[in-house]
């Protein structure tokens, strides 16, 4: 089949009459390369989401401005989640040590009280104890002072562990709504968004007002001074691109003007959706003033060659013939190609003339 579509095409071109347009060979430079379209980034270029749902109270910065890391950026307004630090804040007030100190100290007095009753109770314990070895006085007073003694001294002993047990308390309620605090303070924080690193404010996607969520970015910063290319490589040309690659580009903001850079990384993840590589590039002569997000036309130059022997490719007939003078074809061997010129190993000379055919 192959073959046949090779000489269908190579007696459709005979057939038809030869024109006027006529070229030789000439030498020149040329150079292969892969096409490829990108945009322009800042690095460190990352979009700003809100973490929670609400609408935008305020916004603190403006495009262009410079943020550091940790600055506020806008703040989201949710009612019920000040209503909860409030209440987290007077929970705590309530629960603080300082606030319970005339339970603890109520506790304490108790403990002196039985304190004192036991010394008493354990001093006329001994006296009647001392009388009854004496064989002085009766066995009923020596048990009633015996009796009063041991009671005083459960009273000592629970009163200490109640003011023990009640410290405890006050204390572990006391941590736990400083804990609650915190907690609630930090679902607060979540409500004002703020960079993540520092930069550039190059957009503000929001107006105050507007509902934020986790769904659609807030605004996009990136580095003010540093910028790198972004380029979608198809999956079929990612095999021949290489670090270190010169890439020649243009753009819709400098037309008329050429760029060079270079490929410094290639992305190993192939997108689905669009078949296609992402190969970051880095300038080696960049726009006066390069913005993230500007458009790229590319061309990554897979091989080069000077002094080449070289021919328009649209006199090129099936990849392997020219047409010479009274139609006669020639086969040859073709070499790097571009998206002008096709390089000829073999097949022509600088003197020869070839002819452009029409169908």
């Amino acid at each position: 089949m192959k073959i046949f579509i090779i000489l269908f095409t190579i007696l459709l071109f005979v057939s038809c009459n030869s024109g006027n347009e006529q070229t030789k060979p000439v030498i020149e430079n040329i150079s292969e390369s892969v096409y490829a379209s990108g945009i322009v980034k800042s690095e460190n270029q990352y979009q700003v989401y809100s973490t929670v749902n609400g609408l935008i109270q305020d916004i603190m910065v403006s495009e262009g401005d410079l943020v550091k890391k940790g600055d506020t950026l806008m703040k989201v307004l949710n009612e019920s989640s000040k209503l909860n630090t409030d209440n987290a804040i007077l929970a705590a007030e309530n629960a603080a040590m300082y606030s319970n100190t005339d339970k603890l100290t109520e506790a304490k007095v108790a403990i002196r009280f039985a304190l004192s009753k036991l010394k008493n109770d354990s001093a006329l314990f001994k006296r009647q104890r001392n009388l009854w070895t004496q064989n002085i006085g009766s066995l009923n007073e020596f048990e009633q002072r015996q009796l009063a003694y041991k009671n005083s001294a459960a009273n000592y002993e629970t009163a200490r562990l109640r003011y023990v047990e009640l410290k405890r308390q006050l204390e572990f309620a006391s941590q736990q709504s400083k804990t609650n605090l915190k907690i609630s303070n930090a679902l607060a924080d979540n409500y004002i968004i703020r960079a993540d690193a520092e930069g550039k404010i190059y957009k503000i996607l929001k107006e105050k007002g507007e509902l934020a969520n986790s769904q659609y970015p807030m605004a996009i910063i990136g580095d003010a001074t540093a910028f790198f290319i972004e380029l979608k490589v198809d999956e079929f040309d990612i095999a021949r691109i290489k670090q270190g690659q010169k890439i020649l580009f243009t753009m819709d903001s400098y037309k008329g003007e050429v760029f060079e850079a270079s490929v410094e990384k290639i992305e190993p993840l192939m997108n689905e959706s669009s078949r296609s590589f992402t190969v970051n590039a880095i300038f080696v002569t960049k726009p006066q003033a390069p913005y993230p997000n500007l458009s790229v036309e590319a061309n990554i130059i897979i091989r080069s060659k000077e002094k080449a022997l070289t021919i328009p490719r649209s006199y090129l007939i099936g990849d392997s013939m020219v047409m010479m003078n009274k139609e006669k074809l020639r086969k040859v061997v073709i070499g790097l190609k571009d998206y002008q010129m096709v390089e000829i190993i073999s097949g022509l000379t600088s003197n020869d003339i070839i002819y452009k055919t029409n169908p």
